[in-house]
Parts: C-alpha cells; structure tokens; sequence
C-alpha cells in the first residue's frame, strides 16, 4: 500500500447527518471489502481505517477520505482493482435495477425524463433506453463521457448504491434535488444498517472502506439529514429509498398520495411495494 493513505483517528467526530458528537467505534483494515462476503480478494493492507457511530441518529462513517481529491479517490479507490471488489459494478446491478424499474413504471405510466445520479459509465441508462424509456441521461463526475453535468431539470432521478460513497452525506442529496422537477421523484437505493449492527459491528459486510463504503446509514440517520429538505420521504425497503415533491402522476399508483406524507416523518408512512 503506498503511504499516501494514511490513517486518521480521534476519539470522537462529529455527526454528518445531525451534528452530535460521534464517539470512536472500532477500526478496519483499508482492504476490508464487500465481495468478503463471498470470498478473499484482496490481502491486508496495514493502513486502519476508523469508524465513528453517532449516539443520537445511529450514522456510522469515517473520514479517513474527508480530504481526498476526485484523483484521490481514483488513485486508491475507483482504480484497476475496483472491479475484483465490486464485479456487479458493470452489468447484473444495472440489469436488476433495470428490470425493477420497468416493473416499477410499466409503458403507460412512465416519467418523461430520467437521471441516472453517480450512473458510472452509463449501464443502467442504456438498459432503460432499450426497456423504452423515453429519454435517460447519465451523470458521474468520476466518469469521463458522464462527467459534464446535464442541462434542465428531470421528474426522476435514480440514485443506485451511490449515497454511501460521499463523505459529505448531504451533498449528492442536495445536488439531485437540484436536478428535480415540481413534481419530482428521486429512487435512491443504499442498505440500511441491520437491527442486529450492535451485534455485527464493523464485521457487517457493507461496512466496506475498499469499496468507498464511507456513510452508512440508519433510517434515524437519513430522516436527519433529509428532514430539512422539506421533501417526502418514505422507504420501500431496507435497501430502496423515495425522496419526493409532490408526487407524480407516474408516482402515484405505487406512492400512498401525497395528502397522507409528512416531510421530516418518513417512517410513519407507507410506500407499497411492487
């Protein structure tokens, strides 16, 4: 490992997603990745990368990248390895978002404009193309044909295993609600910590810094940071997410409407799921 990752450690942090002091909650080596899971890929590193868990909103992070440089990031993350620890990045995560989303917007009801937020070299965009839909358009600051940042606005905006990779978590979320029409939909997908991460701590397999895995959320955690957006939120799952304005026509048979959603009380409503 070349010595320009170095590791950063203080007893406490403060909280990304409400503001509290986070405390020190355990340490990992730089290597630790998602594909561990299935099977060994990567050896040990020798850099420790600390997490800090917040006592109030449950978000657990590190900021060993805080300070890292789009080349940062793709000298020691999103480099030539990337794909031994994430081998879904170029096709079945594209295709199995694809699928669900057809699903999810059958050829009646489809948005006129999608945005397909951190889409990586554009898989996911291509697949929706051929699925019909009418016009997608894919946006990745670390991908060079997608890096230009799209005109207008959109009344969707995907977000697919994304959001966990900013160590500014507030960030990509204020930058697609940017991007958002009136009325506007943002699908965002990021696993939320289990019920038993007490239990797991940092040996829980998404808690992946080789991945760039650097925020991982709990629903307190993402209801603080979204709450003062003034959006809707609600989720589908532990792992599918809905950000909303309003909710659109093509929203609306698998939204509960709108009258029944509380900005900044997400969870006491109810998304039907598909």
């Amino acid at each position: 490992m070349d010595s320009g990752l170095r590791a950063v450690c203080a007893d406490r942090a403060t909280c990304k997603c409400c503001g509290a002091t986070a405390l020190l909650y355990g340490v990992v080596d730089f290597h630790k990745n998602c594909e561990m899971q299935r099977r060994q890929v990567l050896g040990i590193s020798g850099v420790p990368i600390y997490y800090y868990r917040c006592p109030a909103c449950r978000f657990l992070f590190t900021t060993a990248f805080d300070d890292f440089t789009t080349d940062d990031f793709l000298r020691y993350v999103y480099n030539e390895e990337y794909l031994l620890i994430d081998p879904d990045y170029l096709g079945p995560r594209a295709r199995a978002s694809a699928d669900t989303l057809a699903r999810l917007f059958p050829e009646a009801r489809r948005p006129r404009r999608v945005l397909d937020y951190g889409g990586g070299k554009g898989t996911l965009a291509d697949h929706l193309r051929a699925a019909g839909f009418p016009a997608v358009e894919t946006y990745d600051p670390f991908v060079s044909p997608h890096s230009d940042r799209p005109a207008g606005r959109f009344d969707c905006v995907l977000c697919v295993e994304v959001v966990e990779h900013s160590t500014d978590p507030g960030r990509p979320f204020a930058d697609m609600i940017d991007f958002l029409d009136d009325p506007g939909l943002i699908l965002f997908s990021t696993l939320l910590q289990p019920p038993d991460i007490d239990r797991q701590g940092l040996n829980w397999w998404y808690a992946g810094p080789r991945n760039g895995h650097v925020s991982l959320f709990s629903r307190e955690s993402l209801q603080a940071l979204l709450g003062p957006f003034g959006l809707g939120l609600a989720s589908f799952n532990d792992s599918m997410h809905a950000l909303f304005r309003g909710v659109p026509e093509f929203a609306k048979p698998f939204l509960v409407p709108a009258d029944q959603y509380a900005p900044a009380e997400p969870y006491a409503t109810t998304v039907v799921t598909c």
